[in-house]
């Protein structure tokens, strides 16, 4: 996939719009982002990386995501900060850039299928700048993953793109959803990749922590989780299926019950998409991008600026938008109002809050799915 030279400058305006809104909006924001820094500085001391006293604002990856801002931390915070928005602006530009190329789009014109994905979720990428997460650098990186899915017969490209799913689920766990998809699709090398990426990030803080202090902290952060996880399924902007059934049920054990039927169910789902896709010829772009939208819904901890991952999904659908018939253009155009419309500033603090403890959002990009499921039974993508 070349770089053109527009495509440079753009890359450059990236740049330099990242710096100038980091001068004049976030420099005080980047909440998720000083968590992260302070775990860097942790983990390069060797100290835990997992205390009960951080409360709300305690780390809840894996260790070795914690070494991606050791670097970082050689910089003032400030500084740091500035370098980490830059780095996910541009890895949402490429979002983009890649999808874009990957749908296939011919027209030349400014509303373009990628125009009107970033008009839905735009809402989801400036939250995530906010925040200084990390899902779009993820949702960059599984990009790629796919795009190199699509590389016919190179077994080099099979094992890069193997090795950047197993980082991706290294720096935040839900990026596993890709390796069991791998299997399925006998990506034997391109699983081999990323099982063995997986395995050195598991390893790898002993570096810091010793043998022993490793299993030590992976033991803390299994701990962890098993404590903070229960008490955020009810949370207001936790948009997974879990999270949802949670606020409607009232309970844990029906909830997990439902919500282990309905995986089950994606899973069915996912192999009969496989195996109608057999007859096509980049049968990944759909696949890929429809387990990129279900990443915010299986993983318990789905946060809404999670769907910023949905992005390539959304950008296929307006792609082939004129496939659809009549009847269900309407559904979708207002399922994507929705979506693009329910801001803080729009509906008011009373009225947000209820739209978002009612996890209408799951339901909205639950829609999503079955207009991708609808391209791959037609034989569209």
């Amino acid at each position: 996939m070349a770089i053109k030279t527009p495509m440079t400058r753009l890359i450059l305006a990236a740049i330099v719009l990242s710096g100038l809104f980091f001068m004049l909006r976030l420099k005080n924001e980047m909440a998720d982002f000083e968590v992260n820094y302070t775990a860097g500085q942790r983990i390069r001391s060797g100290e835990t990386l997992y205390r009960a006293a951080d409360g709300h604002w305690q780390f809840k990856y894996l260790p070795f995501s914690a070494l991606l801002y050791v670097p970082l931390t050689l910089l003032p915070l400030p500084l740091a900060k500035a370098v980490w928005l830059t780095a996910i602006m541009l890895a949402a530009f490429l979002i983009f850039r890649i999808a874009f190329n990957l749908i296939d789009y011919k027209g030349n014109t400014l509303f373009s299928p990628a125009f009107f994905a970033s008009l839905i979720v735009a809402r989801y990428f400036l939250r995530e700048f906010e925040l200084g997460q990390i899902n779009a650098l993820i949702t960059c990186l599984l990009v790629v993953c796919i795009w190199l899915l699509t590389v016919p017969s190179k077994p080099s490209a099979d094992l890069a793109s193997g090795a950047l799913a197993g980082l991706a689920a290294a720096l935040k766990p839900y990026a596993v959803v890709f390796l069991p998809y791998l299997a399925v699709r006998k990506k034997w090398l391109a699983l081999a990749g990323g099982s063995a990426i997986l395995i050195i990030a598991v390893l790898a803080p002993a570096l810091f922590y010793g043998w022993r202090g490793n299993w030590v902290v992976l033991g803390e952060w299994k701990s962890s989780l098993a404590t903070s996880t229960p008490l955020l399924l009810s949370s207001q902007d936790n948009v997974s299926l879990l999270g949802f059934l949670t606020k409607r049920t009232q309970g844990q054990t029906l909830s997990l019950a439902i919500y282990g039927a309905i995986l089950a169910f994606l899973g069915g789902l996912i192999l009969v998409i496989i195996r109608r896709g057999g007859q096509l010829s980049r049968p990944f772009v759909l696949e890929g991008f429809l387990l990129l939208l279900l990443i915010p819904l299986v993983s318990p901890l789905g946060w809404d600026y999670t769907f910023l991952a949905a992005a390539p999904a959304l950008m296929l659908v307006c792609r082939h938008f004129d496939k659809y018939r009549p009847f269900w253009k309407t559904p979708l155009v207002l399922n994507s109002l929705i979506v693009s419309l329910s801001l803080y500033d729009v509906m008011g603090r009373n009225l947000y809050a209820a739209f978002m403890s009612v996890s209408i959002i799951t339901v909205n990009f639950i829609l999503f799915i079955g207009y991708l499921v609808y391209l791959r039974i037609k034989g569209y993508a």
